[in-house]
């Protein structure tokens, strides 16, 4: 990559980093906000939203992600429009099932292993109705003993897949062993090494992937690709621009299999853009909206104590240590 000092718009070039701090409608996984940063490149925003708890390397995966986005072509698509589920975090009955039909969703992927699952996991299979797709999604909540005896609870409700049941590989692997649905790898799908570990154990039917974790778009079209396996396209609960570039790695995708979780936008109470990436009638499609300066000052986050110091672009082309 070479060093760039300007866009075409005249606005400077990977100089700096912008935060930004914007509530969430609902808690998820136990956070109440999603803070993060993007950078302008020439070919458009990068963003950069590790969650609370990623280490070091992890952190260093996403920025190196975000500059891809920035400063970086994607891969071309092959597909216009991508198909999307809705994501119901661990609510009541009558909130999910009422998220399910605001959404325009004919796919859902329901959080378990918090609170009431099987009153939730109903309500929402109820507002899909039979034909709709239902993933549920433990988050490693269950031991190989309750995952399995869980999920097999769980097939009166037709569930298509079921993400993360348990922590451990090996564990994956026993309960994929002993249960008539496909398993989708998702906390253990956070490298190219951990996906090679998924594969040789066949602990997993199915990868959810996201972009920041395996630093870009390119780069997680190459794992996808010499996993064999089908991918689910999956996000870190990003702002537009972050779940602009899952919407371009499932765009290059040779085939989607599964709705893919890029449509969490709508559980923020506030973006970067104006033209929010929203589902419409189950699906996004593929574009990358611009930040708007008045958003980014609205959201700003000005004492970013999170970020611990960023990677940052030198003016003779590269990525150097502040």
């Amino acid at each position: 990559m070479s060093g760039f000092r300007f866009a075409p718009t005249g606005e400077p070039l990977g100089l700096s980093w912008r935060y930004f701090d914007i509530p969430l409608k609902v808690p998820f996984r136990g956070q109440t906000r999603r803070q993060g940063a993007v950078i302008l490149g020439p070919f458009g925003w990068g963003e950069c939203s590790p969650f609370p708890g990623f280490g070091e390397a992890d952190r260093d995966i996403a920025v190196k992600s975000a500059y891809e986005s920035a400063f970086e072509a994607w891969p071309d698509p092959v597909r216009e429009w991508i198909p999307v589920h809705v994501t119901i975090p661990a609510l009541g009955p009558q909130e999910a099932a009422a998220l399910v039909r605001e959404s325009g969703c004919s796919a859902a992927k329901v959080k378990v292993a918090e609170g009431d699952d099987d009153e939730r996991v109903a309500a929402v299979r109820e507002a899909l109705g039979p034909a709709g797709r239902l993933v549920v999604d433990a988050n490693g909540g269950w031991g190989v003993d309750e995952a399995i005896r869980r999920i097999r609870s769980f097939y009166r409700y037709s569930v298509d897949l079921v993400e993360q049941p348990v922590r451990g590989i090996l564990e994956m692997a026993k309960v994929r062993r002993s249960v008539d649905v496909p398993i989708a790898a998702d906390e253990l799908a956070y490298s190219a090494a951990s996906i090679r570990r998924l594969v040789k154990l066949e602990a997993a039917d199915v990868l959810v992937i996201k972009v920041q974790c395996l630093g870009g778009v390119p780069q997680a079209l190459r794992v996808i690709e010499d996993s064999g396996l089908p991918a689910i396209v999956s996000n870190l609960l990003e702002t537009s621009v972050g779940i602009s570039a899952g919407v371009a790695l499932a765009a290059a995708l040779p085939e989607l299999n599964y709705p893919c979780g890029l449509g969490t936008a709508s559980l923020l109470a506030g973006d970067l853009v104006e033209d929010r990436m929203i589902p419409q009638g189950g699906r996004i499609k593929i574009r990358r909206p611009p930040v708007e300066p008045a958003m980014l000052e609205k959201y700003a986050d000005r004492e970013p104590r999170w970020a611990g110091s960023f990677l940052t672009w030198s003016e003779s082309g590269g990525l150097v240590e502040p």
